[in-house]
């Protein structure tokens, strides 16, 4: 088949990575340049791990995602995942770590449990008597993005994808199969698939019902010389405890320690809305770090950088059919750990048509 491939985060792809495995000819279209620094998967890493509490089914989903993973690594002849593990600090009982443990033992997934004293021993960057408990799994750690998006670009163009940067796609005819770049350039395929990220809404509106865009920013810091150690060998931090939904990257990958929060974002019906980060917005969301990171008022914020996100109601995954286009929403937050298998499952859902089969997937319903 000829298959158009909207935009080229991790979901775009790894999509025209499978397909193009599976013999389908494949036009890559993004917007922008390839990484694309405004795309949802356009940052420096992104967090791989076990946990997720309630959501188990996506826990066991983790599985078939580093088997995934693996097949891309074979593919480009190395690997982009730095392996150091994941920590969750638990601040007060049924809390999202709390949550996280819970699902980790219950799913059968070994972890380390630490209480607080022996936690800042290990890592001192924790502040004393700001938590109640941590606990390590070694399954997990940090994917580099930007590294895996530049090498599946040449893979792809290696492989004889055709790929279009700094094309914009201003229109869908879902039916035809046509798509209509800003130059007034036509392509047509017998499938499309568009995994366009926060700009999704931009071709289908229609979605707006099932699918809401938020911005937000994360920071990049300088710890304290003392703690620079420390920050070298740490896991990622998955959760910071309390209601901070905070999330932590220690330096890996040629980039630095990076904060994030889920507290920190805007609902917006525009993904190209205020991209800029605003004056003060880094120390902001270093804030909402401490307690438990002792002394958060030493580091100093060397970045700050904006994205777009799509999520669903429930912040799940989403896939709808229209036409001849498979429109595949897979941002919603966690999704990049799961890049590589949602490239697999799309590829196979092109294939056969079943799309219901798909969203079992997405949402962690199969298996």
């Amino acid at each position: 088949m000829q298959v158009i491939v909207i935009g080229a985060g991790i979901a775009g792809l790894s999509s025209a990575w499978s397909l193009v495995k599976a013999g389908h000819a494949v036009t890559l279209i993004e917007q922008g340049p390839i990484p694309n620094p405004l795309a949802a998967s356009g940052d420096h890493h992104r967090i791989i791990r076990r946990a997720y509490g309630s959501q188990s089914g996506y826990g066991r989903l983790i599985s078939e995602a580093y088997d995934a993973w693996d097949g891309m690594w074979a593919d480009l002849g190395r690997s982009h995942l730095d392996p150091r593990g994941f920590l969750c600090v638990s601040r007060e009982p049924g809390d999202e770590a709390d949550d996280y443990l819970e699902g980790m033992r219950q799913g059968g997934w070994p972890v380390e449990l630490l209480q607080p004293g022996a936690a800042v021993e290990r890592w001192p960057f924790l502040g004393a008597g700001t938590f109640r408990f941590a606990f390590f799994s070694e399954e997990g750690g940090a994917l580099h993005c930007r590294r895996i998006a530049a090498d599946l670009l040449a893979w792809l163009r290696r492989k004889g994808a055709n790929v279009y940067e700094h094309s914009k796609v201003t229109e869908v005819e879902a039916d035809a199969g046509r798509v209509t770049l800003a130059d007034g350039s036509v392509m047509q395929a017998d499938r499309v698939v568009v995994a366009a990220g926060a700009w999704v809404l931009k071709l289908f509106p229609e979605l707006g019902a099932d699918l809401t865009t938020y911005r937000t920013a994360v920071a990049y810091a300088e710890p304290p010389a003392d703690l620079k150690a420390a920050w070298d060998a740490a896991p990622v931090i998955l959760d910071v405890g309390g209601n901070t939904d905070g999330y932590m990257v220690p330096p890996t990958g040629g980039a630095g320690l990076k904060f994030g929060s889920g507290l920190h974002k805007v609902e917006t019906s525009d993904a190209d809305w205020n991209r800029e980060p605003v004056e003060g917005e880094g120390e902001a969301i270093l804030s909402l770090f401490s307690p438990p990171i002792a002394r958060i008022g030493a580091y100093r914020v060397t970045d700050v950088v904006t994205c777009a996100y799509t999520f669903t109601g429930d912040e799940t995954f989403y896939a709808h059919e229209k036409g001849r286009c498979l429109i595949v929403s897979a941002c919603s937050g966690h999704g990049y750990k799961f890049g590589a298998a949602v490239g697999r499952s799309v590829a196979g859902a092109v294939e056969t048509g079943d799309t219901d089969g798909l969203n079992r997937w997405l949402r962690a319903e199969a298996g």
